[in-house]
């Protein structure tokens, strides 16, 4: 014979986590999923691989790297999200997203029960960058939207730019001293 408590408790123990990495920009905290990241990076291990780009329609976007044979647009933070400029000490490279995030630093990780649906006080942009809210030990965390940070028409814009910038490049290197 059971009893119907021991089955709630062994129910709500059994229900399945997401694992989130909570990072910072500035003072505010963010979350993704972890698996949406590829990858943390050291700015400082990728500042030899990026190449700078200027484009004043996506100007939050100021470089890109090559990683694996793929072009990865690297984002600020700071710029996207609209806080204070910081100096970001960390890249986080997302994975099946042509888009790596300037970030401060990373909190942790965690497992989180439930990604709770935004409330209708954001709307706008933020209903694009945010996929949720966490509550975490006292605190209420957006959940990022790893496909967020860029829109298709900002990718074609910074593609274009991009291949500009590769095949002026290929002339340089193609014209003798």
């Amino acid at each position: 014979m059971k009893i119907a408590t021991q089955d709630a408790a062994k129910s709500r123990r059994s229900r399945s986590t997401e694992a989130v990495i909570l990072f910072c920009i500035g003072a505010q905290t963010f979350a993704i999923a972890a698996d949406a990241v590829q990858e943390i990076r050291s700015t400082d291990s990728l500042a030899t691989a990026a190449i700078e780009m200027e484009l004043a329609e996506v100007p939050k976007v100021r470089h890109l790297v090559e990683r694996s044979h793929r072009t990865y647009f690297v984002v600020s933070g700071c710029a996207h999200f609209g806080l204070r400029v910081t100096r970001p000490t960390l890249v986080l490279i997302l994975r099946q997203i042509r888009t790596a995030v300037l970030v401060d630093s990373i909190e942790r990780m965690a497992d989180v029960p439930k990604v709770y649906a935004l409330p209708q006080a954001f709307q706008g942009e933020e209903r694009e960058w945010y996929r949720g809210l966490i509550y975490l030990e006292d605190r209420v965390i957006p959940v990022i939207k790893p496909d967020g940070f860029l829109t298709p028409q900002e990718f074609a814009r910074l593609d274009h730019a991009s291949r500009a910038i590769a095949a002026r490049q290929e002339m340089e290197g193609a014209v003798p001293a």
